[in-house]
């Protein structure tokens, strides 16, 4: 289970609704009642928060695995004033619309991890993350750090396009694919080519494009990229065919990735992979065409250097187009300090 449950805060009776769900997640995540009960506070801190001081505010409510521990990921988003000074506000007591003034800290304090990102008149993106049960420091770090936002269509039940990765220590690789149109025939077509990229990770992305492209032709078809990074040689390794945008981004500048015209599955004139260099603690993003490609990361000062799931969330919020499915995938390689 991976889907992401997207649920508007608007007023204060959806804050409620909010934390039920959140509490029915973790339960299926396997999560105690102890900390389920983090869950619940968190979650009614961060949707108090949308309801007082923001506006459009979104809660995005995601299930998250690492080392075969299931956690929760709450990522809140709006378009509110923005916080003046994020390390002040995360001290008890500090309150700007007359509460206790307990949010942030609260939240800081309950979850396993958390990181906000705000501008002034644009904005906040709050991303909390929660375990089932402790996760162990004495696992090596993977080498490369995830965000990912797929949702559907506004309207549709099922989202059209899919995602997937392969992680080690040699290389990683990313998959995003775009069902044509939208629906369950839309995500037939998406979450096929998930299944033949899972049984094909040994190969590499040229390969596995024209797997795919066989597989997919009983479906609608489906533009898909697949970028593999390569650690060692410090190259990334890209296959693309139809809209699926391709950037890296590093203190070097931007780098477009190339993809060619196409539907995998019906008409593909070309299949061709193309290698990029890779810089230390680059961010590679991938995304659909529901995100527009107008965004320019400069425009966000330190956005680029906040968790992989704040670039993804801050970006399908301002630039995503509300009648198509959406995915933004970002990735960024853990450097060794």
């Amino acid at each position: 289970m991976r889907e992401t449950l997207a649920l508007p805060i608007l007023e204060q009776s959806q804050a409620g609704e909010a934390r039920r769900s959140a509490i029915a997640l973790a339960s299926h995540l396997g999560f105690n009642e102890t900390e389920r009960g983090k869950v619940a506070i968190v979650v009614t801190e961060i949707a108090n928060n949308l309801v007082r001081h923001a506006r459009d505010g979104l809660l995005l409510l995601q299930p998250i695995e690492k080392y075969n521990i299931h956690g929760l990921q709450i990522l809140a988003l709006d378009t509110g004033p923005g916080i003046g000074n994020i390390s002040e506000s995360m001290h008890d007591g500090f309150s700007t619309a007359g509460g206790p003034g307990n949010g942030l800290g609260a939240i800081s304090r309950l979850s396993g991890f958390v990181d906000i990102y705000s501008m002034p008149n644009t904005g906040t993106a709050i991303l909390s993350q929660l375990w089932a049960s402790p996760l162990s420091a004495s696992q090596p770090t993977d080498n490369l750090e995830l965000g990912v936002v797929c949702l559907p269509k506004t309207g549709e039940e099922v989202c059209g396009d899919s995602w997937a990765y392969e992680i080690s220590q040699e290389r990683s690789l990313l998959l995003v694919a775009d069902g044509l149109g939208h629906g369950p025939q839309a995500a037939q077509a998406s979450t096929e080519a998930v299944r033949v990229f899972h049984e094909n990770v040994n190969r590499n992305p040229q390969e596995i494009v024209a797997l795919i492209h066989q597989a997919l032709r009983s479906t609608r078809g489906a533009a898909l990229a697949i970028a593999q990074i390569n650690f060692e040689d410090q190259s990334v390794r890209f296959a693309g065919v139809g809209n699926i945008a391709g950037t890296i981004i590093s203190d070097a500048g931007h780098q477009n990735l190339v993809s060619y015209n196409g539907t995998v599955g019906h008409e593909v004139r070309k299949i061709q992979e193309f290698t990029y260099q890779w810089h230390p603690g680059a961010i590679l993003l991938l995304h659909s065409d529901g995100l527009g490609t107008q965004w320019r990361l400069e425009r966000y000062p330190g956005l680029m250097y906040k968790h992989p799931s704040l670039i993804a969330g801050v970006l399908y919020r301002d630039f995503k187009r509300v009648r198509d499915d959406v995915t933004v995938l970002v990735a960024r390689e853990n450097v060794s300090p």
